[in-house]
């Protein structure tokens, strides 16, 4: 069996990932690494939601940090917070990968439609470049709907925001489009 250091950004977009990886024999070790979320109880709500959905599974999840100060001092004049955010919390899980001698890693942020997909992509490819590891790539927005109604079926919370404050600032400005 492979083994791959997974970030996860939230139980739902961890969802439709969890089935295609176990699906191709992968052993996925956890990392819920998100310290952009914002307010605390939504970072807490999202941390729990995922928790409890992988209760049940063979999967461990490692927690780091949640350090908001310090996301807030390096990205709030900055115009491509979402490229450094992106980039800030695949590069904690590049190093983690390898400092747990895992040499594949990815993330829940290529399964949501929200996401900047092609920056995700470049950034992990760059970032695995860099640390001489395998960056996992995959589409996972074709699992997009099969995840919605999988959450809604198991009746898990359902953010309706990235996790940012700016992100949660755009939510209330554009209609308050569910993620």
């Amino acid at each position: 069996m492979k083994e791959i250091f997974f970030h996860i950004c939230c139980a739902p977009c961890f969802l439709y990932p969890f089935k295609v990886l176990t699906e191709k024999d992968y052993i996925i070790k956890g990392f819920f690494y998100n310290p952009n979320i914002h307010p605390l109880d939504e970072y807490n709500r999202r941390y729990d939601t995922l928790q409890s959905y992988v209760s049940d599974k063979n999967i461990e999840i490692i927690i780091d940090n949640y350090d908001i100060e310090d996301f807030f001092d390096k990205y709030k004049k900055d115009e491509d917070r979402c490229f450094n955010c992106y980039k800030l919390r695949l590069e904690k899980t590049a190093k983690m990968a390898r400092d747990l001698g895992i040499n594949t890693f990815s993330t829940s942020l290529l399964y949501s439609k929200r996401q900047k997909h092609n920056m995700i992509k470049e950034i992990g490819f760059n970032i695995a470049e860099a640390y001489k590891l395998n960056f996992y790539y995959e589409d996972f927005r074709v699992g997009w709907q099969w995840g919605i109604e999988e959450s809604k079926r198991i009746g898990i919370y359902r953010q309706k925001y990235c996790g940012c404050l700016f992100s949660y600032k755009e939510r209330f400005l554009n209609n308050n489009k569910v993620f």
